[in-house]
């Protein structure tokens, strides 16, 4: 049997796999299902959330609970010991408008370790600590190169620098491989095997959180950054990842997705693009096991992708779509964040609303506590959503000084 011939069956032998998965997707509004979501404001035992103190130690913990149980799975927080070690530093990078710094992140855990790099540009002119955006890069590294002999538009580190903000990113194949045999390799097997056991035990998507979360740490003890005022992103896949990370960890005062979709921001029960059957098929090392009980089962689900935003408050929370990615559901995203948000404007008692219809391709909508826009054009993180996550932080960040 040569090579070619068992590749070629293998691949037949998938295609009824894949066909299943993809049967139910649609791209037309009129086949959305009707939808009844959980209520933001009714936990488990049917107790009604009207106060700041009823949301923080009863509701919001609750619903982190139940994404943990049901999506991304349990987040380990056990180590033992953490070590920064700066292998590269350039003080006159960017043509001396920053400082490079590359640090190696190394996480001991019961006698075993693994290290993540953390790439890392600071502007040079600056009277204070300056604020950071981490961006969570699965794409390929080219697009994080710290030397900055390729510039991709997907990191525009030199404008994020200009506009007075540290601009830090990783790779997620330090964390966990997005790949569904090596996604293992790295933390699941050196410090948490016991993860992979648990049918709600953490997968790709929660390490990437995780990895992070590591990120934060670094910031916390860098006296060039300012840990209050920083921002995680993250596209597609890594937006998923992002939401995650806000929801888990309230030290990110500003969390964004960009075009993230099913698993993301978009509302699973819409069943519009990206299905949660489809996304368990095809990627079933992302999300914990349990997850695979909703394909095609949505409506069983405890909770929905608002809740998820709701998550963030009081903090701030953005999301992006593009005009030509319906598979990521733009409506569903915008749907999303309308009614989580509603836990900053009735909890917190925030101002601003968002529109009851989505905004047209170059009409952001910054509200004091969160953001939208959407881009012309097809999957992708551009320059123009980047410039305009760094407006909505000049604007809040300011507001939240005075």
């Amino acid at each position: 049997m040569t090579f070619r011939y068992f590749l070629s069956m293998l691949i037949l032998s998938m295609l009824p796999v894949l066909t299943y998965a993809q049967k139910d997707t649609h791209n037309d509004e009129s086949k959305v299902p009707n939808i009844s979501l959980p209520d933001l404001f009714v936990n488990s035992k049917g107790q009604e959330i009207n106060t700041i103190q009823e949301w923080e130690y009863k509701r919001r913990p609750e619903i982190v609970n139940l994404f943990e149980n049901n999506v991304y799975g349990t987040m380990p927080k056990a180590i033992d010991a953490l070590n920064f070690t700066i292998v590269n530093e350039d003080k006159m990078a960017m043509n001396g408008m920053a400082t490079l710094k590359e640090i190696d992140i190394e996480v001991i855990y019961r006698t075993q370790s693994a290290t993540m790099r953390l790439i890392l540009f600071i502007p040079n002119e600056r009277d204070e600590a300056a604020p950071v955006f981490l961006l969570i890069n699965h794409r390929d590294p080219e697009n994080i190169d710290p030397t900055r002999t390729i510039k991709m538009g997907f990191w525009p580190a030199e404008e994020i620098v200009r506009r007075g903000y540290a601009a830090a990113t990783f790779h997620v194949k330090d964390v966990a491989d997005d790949d569904k045999v090596t996604f293992t390799d790295d933390i699941l097997s050196k410090l948490y095997p016991e993860e992979l056991e648990k049918e709600n035990g953490m997968r790709g998507l929660g390490a990437w959180a995780w990895g992070a979360m590591r990120a934060m740490d670094y910031f916390e003890t860098c006296q060039d950054i300012d840990a209050k005022k920083a921002a995680v992103i993250g596209h597609s896949r890594g937006g998923k990842a992002s939401l995650w990370t806000g929801a888990s960890d309230p030290r990110w005062a500003i969390t964004i997705s960009n075009e993230s979709g099913a698993g993301g921001a978009a509302i699973s029960r819409r069943k519009f693009g990206e299905t949660v059957q489809r996304i368990n098929t095809v990627f079933p090392y992302w999300f914990t096991d349990n997850f695979n009980k909703y394909n095609n089962n949505e409506a069983l689900l405890p909770i929905d992708q608002h809740m998820l935003i709701a998550a963030m408050a009081p903090r701030a929370v953005y999301v992006a779509s593009a005009s030509e990615d319906l598979w990521a559901d733009p409506k569903g995203e915008y749907m999303s964040l309308q009614l989580g948000t509603r836990v900053h404007r009735e909890i917190y008692k925030m101002k601003g609303d968002f529109p009851k219809a989505i905004n047209s391709p170059g009409n952001p909508v910054h509200l004091p506590y969160a953001g939208h826009h959407i881009r012309e054009g097809k999957h992708n993180l551009t320059p123009y959503d980047w410039n305009l996550f760094m407006d909505f932080a000049d604007n809040y960040f300011r507001f939240n000084n005075e």
